[in-house]
């Protein structure tokens, strides 16, 4: 059986901050798992206004002791579409790893968008689908392994968030990012 995930969660910061804070995010002290960030394609749509982006995102994985014999490079490539609509205030994003998929999908969709009860603040939702082909009795020893360590993930994405968030704060009180 598919397991799911869905948290929303609210910054104490206004949208344009917290969308630049998610282009800054890495490196940060809470995602030391994370190796490389690269663009692969970003364009502004001209019928639309909205920024696509598509970034590969390559992370080092952590596996639990019996799903070694099964994966030997806990290396992976993530893609990462996102879609900014400055108009709306709006952004949403997909993450999904293009390798392991076969062991464990993973796919992530995040909604930033300004906080429907204080204007200042934005609001993230986060859902996700965890899917494993496995069969022989472990698909859902690793779809809960999964949505176990998504869960602690999430946690910590929104440590290193809040850091980077903190970062510009101090930055904008020294004169950068005054637009912000």
């Amino acid at each position: 059986m598919v397991k799911f995930f869905q948290h929303t969660f609210k910054y104490e910061y206004n949208w344009d901050c917290v969308t630049l804070a998610f282009w800054l995010r890495y490196p940060n002290p809470f995602a030391s798992h994370v190796e490389s960030v690269d663009v692969i394609d970003r364009y502004v749509d001209p019928n639309t206004g909205i920024l696509r982006t598509t970034r590969l995102i390559l992370k080092r994985g952590v596996l639990p002791k019996w799903g070694r014999t099964l994966i030997r490079n806990p290396e992976a490539c993530i893609i990462e579409e996102s879609m900014i609509d400055p108009e709306s205030k709006t952004m949403i994003t997909l993450t999904k790893n293009i390798n392991h998929a076969r062991a464990m999908q993973v796919e992530e969709w995040q909604t930033y968008r300004v906080d429907p009860n204080n204007h200042e603040f934005t609001q993230v939702k986060t859902e996700a689908k965890i899917i494993s082909n496995f069969g022989w009795g472990l698909k859902d020893r690793v779809e809960l392994f999964g949505i176990k360590k998504f869960a602690d993930n999430t946690m910590k994405s929104r440590k290193g968030m809040s850091h980077v968030l903190e970062m510009i704060r101090e930055k904008r009180g020294r004169g950068f990012f005054t637009s912000v």
